[in-house]
């Protein structure tokens, strides 16, 4: 397809939402999606616009598929559990695992059992606490968190497994954002971005490096769009010609119905997996130039004297640089450098905005602050229309890291929870994800507790974590839905089932609500409106309450019956201990909600200088045999994360079939591959050979030397070893494999 959305992406919609939810539980889901009254997708982290949002449809095409999944009335409970053996429903794929419905009563698999077979809540705590009482030491558990959970729900988590005396906080950020973090945490003071959205309806260039915004991110498409009318230039950096960042036919607008196509991108640039870098620094060795020539007209003097250090070793990096051997290394033509370089020269109001093809690469961190070293030329922090743009993937994932979910606590956040509750968390940093796998796998880690998500199918080398889980005493996972991650287990295992954001959360006879926040700092409330599937279910606050109180006893001296009787309790005591949150119970109610306070968009920096550092880095590109490639992992459009709504990738032209390779027809060729032909991928890093088997060969549109395939179907070819420097979040983007044809 050569546009996105339009008149199809609607039709997607309300297919997939009526087909699961039906059509009376469909729209009154839609209705309430993202709106202020309403709840807060499930789906990605994308800002509501602060202002009004839209009567007809506040949600794009993949969200709409979201809150199918989670509003669905298909429901599994004890007799399907007892007509499947684990080993079976073992044997389906994620797509058909996901789409048996949701859970609707605790189930237990006891040592040796091949059947699920249900348990009472009471029972079910008791056996955590047995099991968890029994450890050594409480870094023998690990206690993971999913980005789809609430403000409220991750502070209870992190504060009852630091009352538990361990920071094993794993979350998904290690997997996905962490560079983005770690890199603007080094840089300029704070790990989030420092837009909002209505910067790019002022922004002068804006630049997307590393994302698909028109699968992973819909809604973004809208903003793009109000800002190309507004006169922004778009400038799109990526390995593939994704079609939402081509065109967009918006389907609440008159052209979009009428399928009159709005190019989005002025400017693309087809760069190497991973040749970002050399791309960010072949760009700003020109516009040095241009200073040189010009002083003054080209770079923010004024900015980089009163707001940074470390320009002038910068400068004399990008003068011993070979911009020639940049080009190459990036895959891109130096007039195609040229026009990207012409385009910024002028401007000052530029936003940099970018997802997981940047994060998850060895460099990773350094990429980004090359990122941070472009804007900081210009002067674009601080500024209406400028600023840093790290577009989160799930919904309340920066939300759970900001109350507190992080292995590496601050001894800020640790001195305020010891004030605010009267015992003194531990010190130790503890396991993130790649760690968490490995301490399993050696034994030292013997229960695995994840509050949300889909761990296998998430992380990386599939079959190292799969035993990694086996070697558990017990593995519990708090879930909606059935995933693979119930089927690869431990000794004992244990399914929670518990509410999710469209269902009415009612606790001592008054709805509750919780909050999120966004990719831009904005904390909402979200309430859902839905009668759940079962009576059985627990809100995930609850069920760490319960769970609290069964494993602490008389030992806890927080009072976690306090939180069972009303969130608003919760929320006190985040904002007693988390700053920012002032007044949160009074904010959190005006509709739309507030911001959380943010130094880089106010202009300043929390840097122990109080400025921020220009970076020095070195590109190295990855060696290649000459019968290796270099693989990305990728989203189709009929998924989000781990779970697979459909089996096409329409933007794509791919239908029905999601073990595909992508490749570029001169790597055919000289394989002697044909389009539909049949093989296997391998990966033979660290004397290991990893397959997977089975993948039909695409030709596309991407690099030479390049390939891009599925998650979670290549994640077994992601070594567990091959992580991004300082922030060790798995290499899932630049994966060297080799092509065996069946």
């Amino acid at each position: 397809m050569k546009v996105a959305a339009g008149i199809p992406a609607v039709l997607q919609s309300f297919k997939h939402v009526f087909s699961e939810a039906g059509i009376l539980r469909g729209l009154k889901a839609l209705n309430k999606l993202n709106k202020k009254d309403g709840f807060d997708c499930p789906s990605c982290a994308w800002p509501d616009p602060d202002d009004e949002r839209s009567p007809i449809a506040e949600y794009c095409e993949n969200g709409a598929k979201a809150v199918a999944d989670e509003a669905t009335a298909k429901a599994i409970g004890a007799s399907f559990f007892a007509a499947n053996p684990v080993k079976e429903l073992a044997l389906l794929n994620d797509y058909e695992i996901g789409k048996k419905g949701r859970i609707t009563l605790p189930m237990y698999l006891p040592q040796g059992a091949t059947h699920y077979q249900p348990i009472s809540w009471m029972a079910a705590f008791t056996k955590i606490a047995k099991a968890l009482n029994s450890l050594s030491s409480p870094d023998e558990a690990v206690f993971y968190t999913s980005g789809r959970t609430s403000n409220e729900a991750a502070f209870l988590y992190q504060l009852f497994v630091r009352e538990f005396g361990t920071n094993n906080l794993p979350d998904c950020s290690n997997m996905c954002h962490e560079s983005s973090g770690v890199a603007l945490g080094e840089s300029l003071g704070i790990g989030k971005g420092s837009v909002k959205l209505e910067d790019f309806y002022e922004a002068e260039v804006i630049i997307i490096l590393g994302q698909n915004p028109g699968t992973n991110h819909p809604r973004m498409l809208t903003a793009l769009q109000k800002a190309k009318a507004n006169g922004a230039i778009i400038i799109s950096i990526n390995p593939l010609p994704e079609t939402g960042l081509m065109g967009f036919n918006n389907p609440q607008k008159l052209k979009g119905i009428l399928g009159i196509n709005s190019a989005l991108t002025d400017l693309f640039l087809p760069v190497k997996i991973n040749g970002d870098m050399p791309l960010l620094q072949a760009i700003e060795i020109l516009l040095l130039q241009e200073e040189e020539k010009s002083a003054g007209k080209v770079f923010d003097q004024s900015f980089i004297k009163n707001n940074t250090e470390g320009y002038k070793e910068f400068c004399n990096h990008l003068r011993q640089l070979d911009v020639q051997q940049l080009a190459i290394a990036s895959g891109i033509d130096m007039a195609d450098i040229r026009q990207a370089a012409d385009i910024l020269k002028s401007k000052t109001k530029i936003i940099a905005c970018w997802a997981m093809g940047l994060t998850q690469h060895k460099n990773a961190v350094d990429t980004i602050k090359e990122i941070v070293n472009l804007l900081l030329l210009k002067g674009s922090i601080g500024k209406p229309g400028a600023g840093t743009c790290p577009v989160r993937g799930h919904s309340n994932v920066q939300g759970d890291r900001t109350v507190g979910i992080f292995e590496k606590p601050s001894q800020k956040l640790l001195q305020s929870i010891q004030q605010n509750f009267g015992f003194k968390p531990p010190q130790k940093h503890g396991y993130d994800v790649v760690e968490s796998i490995k301490a399993m796998y050696e034994e030292k880690v013997k229960v695995f507790v994840a509050m949300g998500g889909n761990f296998l199918s998430a992380t990386p080398d599939t079959e190292f974590t799969a035993n990694a889980l086996r070697k558990c005493k017990l593995t519990v996972h708090v879930s909606t839905k059935l995933n693979r991650s119930h089927l690869v287990h431990g000794n004992e295992a244990l399914i929670l089932p518990c509410l999710g954001r469209s269902d009415k959360d009612i606790l001592n006879g008054e709805v509750q609500f919780v909050s999120c926040e966004n990719s831009m700092g904005v904390v909402q409330q979200s309430k859902g409106l839905l009668k759940p599937v079962s009576g059985n279910l627990l809100s995930e606050p609850s069920i760490i309450c319960h769970l609290a109180k069964a494993t602490l006893g008389d030992k806890s001296k927080i009072d976690w019956d306090k939180y069972l009787l009303h969130y608003d309790h919760i929320r006190d005591d985040i904002e007693k201990t988390i700053p920012g949150f002032e007044k949160y119970n009074e904010r959190v109610r005006i509709p739309g909600g507030f911001y959380l306070p943010n130094c880089n968009r106010d202009g300043s920096f929390d840097t122990v200088t109080k400025k921020a550092h220009f970076n020095i880095a070195n590109f190295a590109a990855t060696e290649l045999a000459a019968d290796e490639l270099l693989m990305m992992t990728i989203r189709s459009h009929d998924q989000f994360n781990t779970t697979i709504y459909g089996l096409d990738d329409r933007y794509r032209g791919i239908y029905n079939e999601r073990r595909v390779v992508l490749m570029n027809q001169s790597d055919m060729n000289k394989r002697q591959l044909k389009q539909n032909d049949i093989v296997d991928l391998v990966n033979e890093e660290d004397g290991r050979q990893r397959i997977a088997h089975k993948f039909i060969v695409v030709p596309y549109a991407i690099p030479a030397g390049c390939t891009a395939t599925y998650f979670p179907e290549a994640n077994v070819l992601v070594p567990i070893n091959s992580v991004a420097e300082k922030s060790n979040t798995p290499v899932s983007k630049a994966v060297v494999i080799k092509i065996r044809k069946q």
